[in-house]
């Protein structure tokens, strides 16, 4: 095969497909989840503690001075961030969780089969069913 019909094959199976639409829908997910922090969770939040604005909260490390910058470990973004992630986590376990009682169960493996001794009782079975008949 020549790398185009390799590369279209592969472009075109199911797993990829539902890849790239995830991602898709991911990134859109967490903009909205990102807004959903940043913009209607943490200003409540920071006026619970006393008007404190998480997103400007760090540890300055070195002051700025001339042509130099500021050197801070900026804390208060990554609560932020972790908080984001909490809530992405949540929304998808959630999602998740539905999915699974509205999706039937799949049964793509066979079923297991039967131990040696069934297997010899339902022959003796079958066989004594054919004498008596």
């Amino acid at each position: 095969m020549s790398f185009a019909k390799d590369f279209k094959a592969f472009i075109m199976r199911g797993n990829v497909v539902d890849l790239a639409v995830a991602v898709v829908i991911g990134g859109a997910f967490g903009k909205v989840v990102s807004s959903l922090v940043s913009d209607i969770i943490m200003p409540p939040l920071g006026v619970i503690t006393g008007g404190i604005d998480f997103s400007k909260m760090k540890v300055i490390i070195q002051s700025a001075s001339g042509t130099t910058k500021e050197v801070a470990i900026t804390y208060g973004a990554f609560v932020n961030a972790v908080i984001t992630f909490l809530i992405i986590a949540l929304a998808i376990f959630i999602v998740i969780k539905a999915l699974e009682r509205v999706m039937p169960k799949r049964t793509d493996a066979p079923p297991p089969a039967p131990p040696a001794d069934v297997v010899l009782l339902t022959e003796i079975r079958d066989l004594l069913k054919q004498q008596q008949r």
